[in-house]
């Protein structure tokens, strides 16, 4: 439910405009403010489960999302729908770090592998068909329920999950009651905010209308909140963030990957469907099943994944980062050849490929990066994980949209030399999330004992 709301909606949005008659500032908020609430939550979410019940914030989250769902389907006005949006990132935020922190907590070894193979295909999985399955959707309430149904959609599965929740997830264990640290939340959550307000918000065509002199903002705030986290730390209190963690050069090298790779990752849908629906007159169905090959591919190998990444550890995300390259470079390369005829089914297999390579990506480097995580921080390990990807993934829409814009403005109403820019701008950020694959790959192959028993120096 959190992921297809990141991309399900912006296949109705044309709908919400005709529907209630937003401008062009609030439906951008529909989508911005969904955006911002859920990646500020996610860190401090993530600390109030591993401080008090993971499973009363995962189901506090479910029963939010699924409460503010219910008002995004039933908005009589613009200002109701981007409020609804707000409290629906909300409860996302609260969903997201809990789901790593149970994975983290209840499996270990090779099966802690196979779960975050499940996870990695759901990322994977709802990612890709969310263009589409907003298309079905707005296709079958039509103009005037369509666009209520993508948030209807919510309401019998959050009411499921509930139950679902209750009976089996875990109640906490009962032991000391560890410090929440609410000045280091708020100084994080301020940070978070004055980051991604720039990357959410203003004209997809330009990065010189945003607000970047935020990120000096954010600058300052994230100093106050290391000199206050240290300050903490002295008076004997569990912090926000560990900062032993923040030292652990492979969980920054994970960091840091997953931060690249979302970049990347998440912008290919955005400026493919912008292609073929603007530039080749496809419906938002056939774009969404133009895209399906990627999330087949993602699925089936996320999973596989799970199963071989106790075995083959950083290999696996590196061999995933080069299938990724091959399948974008080559649609990159046909994208300016092709008519709406072709398009389709010249690029599912490479589609497919561009998958099966994301597949060994993300679940692989989610499981070696929450290893280095002590289980009992896994909810702030797996929400630093996530507001890394959530940052991340802003960072490449705002800037691939810019250059595909920028090149449709010089082409006219030939898109694919648009494409084909904007995914070597992709290309650039999956290669540097390979770079540094490589240089990670080496070093725990340096750090490994020799057979004599001694280990490499790092």
């Amino acid at each position: 439910m959190t992921l297809l709301d990141v991309s399900i909606v912006n296949v109705a949005l044309p709908s919400i405009r005709t529907g209630l008659g937003a401008g062009e500032s609030t439906v951008q908020w529909v989508v911005a403010g969904y955006s911002l609430a859920f990646g500020i939550l996610l860190v401090p979410a993530g600390r109030l489960g591993d401080a008090r019940s993971r499973r009363a914030v995962f189901m506090t989250g479910v029963a939010l999302f699924t409460v503010a769902s219910a008002l995004c389907g039933a908005a009589q006005g613009p200002g109701w729908l981007a409020a609804a949006r707000v409290a629906q990132g909300l409860g996302g935020g609260m969903i997201a770090p809990q789901v790593s922190g149970f994975i983290q907590n209840l499996f270990s070894g090779a099966e802690r592998g196979r779960a975050f193979g499940l996870f990695g295909a759901t990322i994977g999985v709802s990612t890709a068909i969310g263009p589409m399955l907003g298309g079905v959707l707005v296709g079958l309430g039509g103009p005037d329920l369509g666009w209520r149904l993508v948030f209807y959609v919510n309401v019998p599965i959050g009411a499921v999950l509930l139950v679902l929740a209750r009976r089996y997830l875990p109640a906490p264990e009962h032991g000391r009651r560890q410090s929440l640290d609410p000045v280091g939340v708020l100084l994080f959550a301020a940070a978070m905010f004055t980051v991604l307000l720039p990357l959410v918000q203003g004209e997809q065509s330009s990065l010189t209308s945003r607000p970047w002199w935020l990120l000096a903002v954010a600058a300052v705030l994230l100093a106050l909140f290391a000199l206050w986290e240290r300050h903490w730390r002295r008076r004997g209190q569990e912090t926000l963030v560990d900062p032993t963690l923040l030292r652990n050069s492979y969980f920054l090298s994970g960091l840091g990957l997953g931060t690249l790779y979302f970049a990347g990752f998440t912008a290919v849908f955005v400026v493919l469907t912008l292609y073929l629906q603007d530039g080749l007159g496809y419906s938002p169905l056939q774009a969404g099943l133009t895209q399906m090959p990627f999330a087949v591919g993602s699925a089936v190998s996320a999973w596989q994944a799970g199963r071989l990444v106790s075995r083959l550890g950083r290999t696996l995300v590196v061999t995933g980062l080069v299938l990724v390259v091959a399948g974008l470079l080559a649609v990159d390369l046909l994208a300016p050849v092709l008519d709406a005829g072709q398009a389709g089914w010249v690029f599912a297999p490479f589609l497919l490929l561009a998958g099966i390579g994301g597949g060994l990506v993300i679940s692989p480097n989610v499981t070696l990066t929450l290893a280095e995580v002590d289980p009992v921080r896994a909810g702030v390990g797996g929400g630093l994980l996530q507001t890394a990807q959530r940052v991340g993934g802003a960072v490449g829409v705002a800037v691939v949209l810019a250059v595909f814009y920028a090149y449709a403005a010089t082409h006219g109403d030939d898109l694919g030399e648009a494409l084909s820019a904007s995914l070597r701008a992709t290309l650039g950020l999956v290669t540097a999330a390979l770079v540094l694959g490589v240089v990670d790959l080496l070093r725990r192959r340096r750090s490994e004992p020799r057979p004599g028993g001694r280990a490499v120096a790092d």
